[in-house]
């Protein structure tokens, strides 16, 4: 693993503190790589939505299309 050093305001190592305490982390570190993987996945999750947005409907999302899933749910569940 490498290493990365980061200068913060006391205020804001006060409240890095103050998280690592109040929910549970072993470190610092464990806290900041948290906040590094949801930031991925937020970004990974806008892309998906931006090229969702950007593609042509495979079909019209109607009472007929809600209805097909809720036929394929049901038969999945045997």
């Amino acid at each position: 693993m490498s290493t990365m050093n980061i200068s913060l305001p006391e205020t804001m190592k006060s409240f890095v503190d103050d998280q690592v305490n109040k929910r549970g982390y072993s470190t610092s570190s464990e806290y900041v790589r948290e906040l590094i993987r949801k930031d991925q996945d937020r970004q990974n999750l806008r892309g998906l939505l931006l090229a969702g947005a950007a593609s042509a409907p495979a079909a019209p999302a109607d009472t007929d299309y809600f209805e097909s899933l809720r036929d394929r749910v049901r038969n999945d569940r045997g």
